[in-house]
């Protein structure tokens, strides 16, 4: 059987790679940044700390703590100024994080003294630390202490408001719509009352794949195979959204006409037709600034699709850089291959001990066994690995 596919899996990444820009710039409070990314580098607005502060709770000292004691006179609380100032012979009682007395120049540790009728005595040796946070130690303001491209996780979003800022200038996320396309599909909870009907397993799972590489899911139809439903449905999906998702309808049937029905809207193909297995169907083009992806129906080949190209662009649409979606690693195989192909092959695949089994059945339109892959891996076309083989993998 001949594969008319021509374009490599490569050659299409680098088209794709070439279009997938970020696509601009806005400003967003840091109570909705989360998960955002940098497109400029955060900068300390102050010093933290902004005043040398005690790092345990415990009495501020003007010099060493003598065997007789020291007078305790007054108490120093975290956010509060203290106006007075420590003599020889004088303490403070102070907490953790409040600004260390005039005078003072070392903290000991309340389990290292003992408080009676007003003065404070050592129990055990003196520490050799002062126990004080120096001003501007942690950060220092007008310092950069978030890079551009940082994605604002929980730990980014600590240091991002301990640097004062309340809004930080993020690249703005990819939004896409998903429309799916076929008869014979249903929502999912429906199929049973339908004779011939199949659920469509790819709209929501496509807009979490979306979500989970950066992208602000929008909304899915689900159309029949009708030329103008789906030019009507496109054109008003590409009103909101950045990148347009079509499930089915991809391939050479009397029936696929996703293609065709966006060309009256301007589409121009930048590839189709590749030299993969699965996924030869699918394709890429653009209607002005908008992105279009067309996947195959068949729910493997449409997700293993979605992971080597949909992520890529939505990561770097999104300001990350494209090839951070496609960080291969090689896991040894512990299980046997079918026969070679003629096309450069992405296997579904899991973890297992001291290696990756490849997934038996690999049908395009298999779904059962969907769930439990966790990796893709890749064959060059023609390659035939033996059991023991190092192989690049992907996680899926």
């Amino acid at each position: 059987m001949t594969c008319n596919a021509t374009l490599s899996f490569d050659a299409t990444l680098a088209i794709l790679r070439a279009a997938a820009i970020p696509l601009g710039r806005e400003e967003i409070p840091l109570d909705k940044a989360g998960r955002r990314i940098l497109a400029d580098p955060v900068t300390a607005r102050i010093d933290m700390p902004r005043y040398d502060a005690a790092a345990m709770d415990g009495y501020a000292l003007a010099g060493a703590l003598p065997d007789t004691g020291a007078r305790v006179i007054g108490a120093v609380y975290p956010g509060q100024a203290w106006a007075g100032a420590l003599g020889a012979g004088d303490a403070a009682r102070i907490m953790t994080g409040a600004a260390l007395p005039a005078g003072a120049d070392r903290i000991i540790p309340l389990e290292l003294v003992a408080e009676a009728d007003g003065v404070v005595r050592p129990t055990a040796p003196p520490s050799a630390r002062t126990h004080i946070r120096p001003r501007g130690s942690d950060m220092q303001a007008g310092s950069a202490i978030l890079p551009a491209g940082t994605m604002l996780g929980p730990r980014a979003l600590v240091t991002a408001a301990a640097a004062d800022r309340g809004k930080v200038m993020c690249w703005r996320r990819p939004a896409v719509s998903v429309i799916a396309c076929g008869d014979e599909l249903t929502a999912p909870g429906s199929a049973l009352d339908h004779a011939n009907a199949v659920p469509d397993s790819l709209s929501q799972a496509l807009l979490l794949l979306a979500r989970q590489w950066g992208a602000k899911p929008l909304d899915a139809s689900l159309l029949r195979d009708d030329v103008a439903a789906i030019r009507t449905a496109a054109e008003a999906a590409l009103g909101a959204c950045d990148v347009l998702v079509l499930a089915g309808g991809a391939s050479r049937g009397d029936h696929d006409f996703a293609k065709a029905a966006l060309v009256p809207l301007g589409l121009d193909i930048r590839f189709a037709d590749i030299a993969m297995k699965p996924g030869k169907p699918a394709w890429y083009g653009r209607i002005g600034q908008r992105h279009v992806l067309g996947l195959p129906g068949n729910p493997t080949a449409a997700m293993t699709v979605a992971r080597l190209f949909l992520a890529p662009l939505l990561r770097a649409t999104g300001g990350r850089d494209f090839d951070g979606a496609l960080r291969w690693r090689e896991y040894r195989l512990v299980n046997d291959l079918d026969a070679p192909s003629p096309r450069e092959r992405f296997l579904c695949a899991r973890r297992a001990d001291h290696g990756v089994a490849v997934i038996e059945r690999q049908a395009a339109s298999d779904q059962a066994r969907l769930a439990q892959a966790d990796l893709l891996i890749r064959i060059e076309s023609g390659d035939f690995p033996e059991r023991g083989a190092l192989l690049n993998c992907l996680d899926f």
